[in-house]
């Protein structure tokens, strides 16, 4: 009997270690799979049209010119500048954002705060229904005269009712009796909400903090509607006025009436664009990733 056990122990701790390498095997492979799309692309800016054209795409390019890079930061000023600008948004952008949503979704998840249903109602009613472009537009320029300033690629993304709603669904699952027996010993509800719910309800904060980051990052269409001053570009903005005239040129070559001195690398140059334009956020995905996916099992769980 004894010898039967240990042989069925054996065989567990086998089965066992042959099911943990197989899904390891699985995971890596999905890995890979979500990383191939970036390193083509870091491959194809680092190439040349020819031997994209030659080649097609492969991960590791068989020729190595960094001429699309060398054409993009032909005027390193407006790059530097433009992410300088991006930053600043996104980081003022991010972190106002994320204090006046948790302070909103806070106030909603308390169920002292007898207009909390009327205001959750009213949040979700601008998510179905919205002024519009035409007088979003005159709002911005005509009464608040935020045109050509920063403050208009940070003010209008601030608030999101959808992220206040989930965010709320997290603070609802605080005990109420931890609430509670704090506001017992006298803590304010700015001392709760600061102290208490905000470090609960961390990998909430940080999952909505970088879709916030995400959204100020690759907007675009803001400073397209209004910025005119190149100051102000930011990096996506930059990149999709540098994209334009990419197709100019490229325009002005299908027609040749371009020189062969101004032939520009036009695949990899779009490649090299959207590696610069993603870097930095996949970046600073590393920083939050443990907090990122406990606060996307623990929205699922919640649903």
């Amino acid at each position: 009997m004894t010898t039967i056990r240990a042989r069925s122990n054996q065989w567990y701790i086998f089965i066992n270690f042959v099911s943990k390498v197989l899904i390891n095997l699985v995971l890596l492979a999905i890995s890979l799979a979500c990383l191939l799309p970036f390193l083509v692309i870091v491959s194809a800016s680092l190439t040349n049209e020819e031997a994209i054209g030659k080649y097609g795409y492969p991960i590791i390019p068989k020729v190595i010119d960094p001429l699309a890079y060398k054409f993009i930061f032909a005027d390193p000023s407006r790059i530097i500048r433009a992410y300088s600008v991006s930053s600043l948004v996104t980081i003022t952008g991010a972190s106002i954002g994320m204090l006046f949503m948790s302070m909103a979704a806070y106030a909603l998840s308390r169920r002292q705060f007898a207009l909390r249903q009327p205001i959750a109602f009213y949040i979700f009613f601008t998510m179905l229904f919205n002024g519009g472009l035409v007088p979003s537009y005159i709002l911005i320029t005509q009464y608040l005269k935020l045109q050509n300033t920063i403050w208009v690629l940070i003010i209008p993304g601030l608030i999101n009712g959808w992220h206040i709603l989930i965010l709320r669904t997290f603070f609802q699952d605080l005990p109420s009796e931890l609430l509670d027996a704090a506001k017992i010993d006298g803590a304010s509800e700015w001392r709760i909400f600061f102290q208490i719910a905000i470090p609960l309800t961390t990998p909430g904060l940080a999952t909505i903090g970088l879709f916030t980051m995400l959204r100020y990052w690759n907007d675009w269409y803001t400073a397209l509607l209004y910025i005119d001053k190149d100051v102000l570009y930011p990096i996506q903005y930059l990149l999709y006025t540098m994209m334009r005239s990419i197709e100019w040129l490229q325009m002005g070559q299908q027609a040749n009436v371009m020189e062969e001195s101004v032939r520009v690398p036009i695949l990899p140059a779009r490649m090299a664009m959207t590696v610069l334009a993603i870097g930095p956020m996949a970046f600073g995905y590393l920083f939050v990733q443990k907090y990122f996916i406990r606060g996307i099992r623990l929205g699922a769980i919640k649903g």
